[in-house]
């Protein structure tokens, strides 16, 4: 049996620890937030994780109906007139911010009637060519900018975020023309927005791999149109057939089957901001282990695992991550069956709990101040996150298995605690069994379709609930030990209250 031995340092001074996963959630596209269902699984979100905003593609899709005929035209003898039209828009934003929620608002895609080309996207075919008209264009954004400002004021919309397109450098999926049609598209519908009020926070290039990002920067500086922040993408087994730069770290990290790929491009990111000299913020707003539609690894505790991970890692680095993404309502390559389909979602179909999620719920728990740790049987891949708030210290240790299938083991723990804490300590455990609902689902024989009975019995059990492992809180010559065991890939989160009264006891 493997063991940790970890020794925090709390008698030394800690350094800052931002809760930089928590504030964007991703949500496939624009089209599902009239959903009853996937607006419950926002607000579950917000509550649980403290999401903020809430990044979609596809604000001006056809199916939004932001450009197109009205009912008054039909049957008339001339050709049926396009006029915008924000209804369905104005239900979304107000969906959001009717629950604190703020948007994202990422200006896609392309009206059909407007778009220059024939490329499309996703099932839903939203067209991805640049505009036949840019003046067309950038009348559109502005007037749906205006909207904004007249319907909700402008302190409200200032603090939304305007992100322009979604991954312009996959050529003939998300955008229908070169590099250099997108920079024109970017200073247009950067201007577009401006123009109407210079305060708003306009970004790109919402590039996959974390491309393009020295060019972007130098165009936008040459052409007086700079990004208030900048949004990149990556996913750990992004191909090295593309540029994957920037890139720091060792050169047989820069491939898609080592662990340690997202986390070489995050900081290659970060440090080619800041020789660009870029002041602004820096979001990863789609990041995760993998790209692949359906991946049934995803759903598992070892997912998590990786998630806690990356964040240890390089969670500083940037000033926002959003993971790909909160929901499988989904379709850009087809829509799921089964109840549980290894969907991008950290919420499933019903809005059940996978271990991803929990991932996410664990480390919003942890305090703001980040303690170093030294010990025995940390690992390239074991490690921990300790930190301390005023009332209490968290420890969250994760066990990653890079193999897909890895076979679950036992770790035994021991943690060095602060000399005077409450002689009680609390344990959540994330394995392939505790806060774990697929478990549940197998149980009732992985049914593709929910019975609502299942479903109430499933969502009964999904919430992240302490586990029932004995913690043993003991003497120490330095103070307290805590003892317990966890399961690799797991996570485990220890947290144990202070005291300034009482020192360490056997429970």
């Amino acid at each position: 049996m493997k063991s940790l031995a970890l020794q925090p340092l709390w008698d030394q001074p800690g350094t800052a620890f931002r809760h930089t996963w928590e504030r964007v959630i991703n949500v496939d596209q624009c089209r599902w937030l009239v959903r009853h269902d996937l607006l419950a699984q926002l607000e579950r979100v917000q509550r649980e994780l403290g999401g903020r905003h809430v990044r979609s593609v596809g604000l001006y899709d056809d199916e939004l109906r932001v450009f197109c005929p009205g009912p008054e035209t039909f049957g008339a003898a001339e050709p049926r007139v396009a006029r915008t039209n924000w209804q369905i828009v104005d239900s979304v934003w107000d969906a959001l911010l009717d629950r604190g929620l703020s948007p994202m608002v990422t200006t896609s895609f392309i009206p059909s009637r407007l778009a220059g080309g024939p490329t499309t996207v996703f099932t839903t075919r939203g067209h991805t060519s640049p505009p036949r008209d840019y003046g067309e264009w950038s009348a559109l954004v502005s007037e749906s900018v205006r909207h904004a400002l007249d319907r909700h004021g402008l302190a409200v919309v200032r603090d939304w975020y305007f992100e322009v397109w979604n991954e312009p450098n996959l050529r003939g999926w998300f955008w229908g023309a070169d590099q250099a049609e997108f920079f024109k598209f970017w200073a247009c519908t950067w201007r577009a927005i401006k123009a109407v009020d210079a305060g708003l926070r306009v970004g790109g290039p919402s590039t996959a791999r974390a491309e393009w990002l020295e060019d972007f920067v130098g165009f936008t500086k040459t052409h007086d149109c700079p990004a208030d922040f900048l949004t990149l993408h990556i996913y750990n087994n992004d191909s090295e057939a593309g540029a994957l730069a920037p890139f720091a770290g060792p050169q047989e990290d820069k491939a898609g089957t080592s662990p340690n790929l997202a986390a070489g491009v995050v900081r290659g990111s970060r440090r080619l901001a800041n020789e660009l000299g870029f002041k602004g913020e820096l979001h990863f707003n789609e990041w995760g282990r993998s790209w692949r539609p359906v991946e049934p690894d995803r759903e598992t505790a070892n997912e998590a695992a990786f998630i806690v991970r990356t964040m240890a890692d390089v969670g500083q680095e940037a000033d926002e991550f959003a993971y790909w993404c909160v929901s499988d309502i989904y379709d850009q390559v087809g829509y799921g069956w089964e109840t549980f389909h290894g969907g991008y979602g950290l919420l499933n179909l019903q809005g059940l709990r996978k271990p991803g999620y929990h991932a996410f719920a664990l480390l919003h728990r942890l305090g703001t101040e980040r303690v170093a740790v030294a010990g025995t049987g940390l690992d390239a891949f074991t490690g921990v996150i300790a930190t301390r708030s005023a009332d209490r210290v968290d420890l969250l240790i994760y066990a990653y298995r890079h193999e897909a299938g890895a076979s679950p083991e036992t770790l035994e723990v021991t943690v060095e605690l602060p000399r005077k804490i409450e002689p009680r300590a609390e344990l959540f455990l994330v394995t392939n069994t505790e806060n774990n609902c697929l478990a549940r689902w197998r149980e009732l024989g992985a049914p593709a379709y929910l019975h609502p009975s299942e479903r109430k019995q499933l969502c009964r059990a999904d919430a992240l609930q302490p586990s029932a492992t004995p913690v043993r809180l003991t003497r120490h010559p330095a103070g307290c030990l805590a003892s317990f065991t966890m399961q690799a890939p797991g996570l485990a989160l220890l947290s144990v209250p202070l005291s300034g009264n009482f020192p360490c006891t056997s429970p």
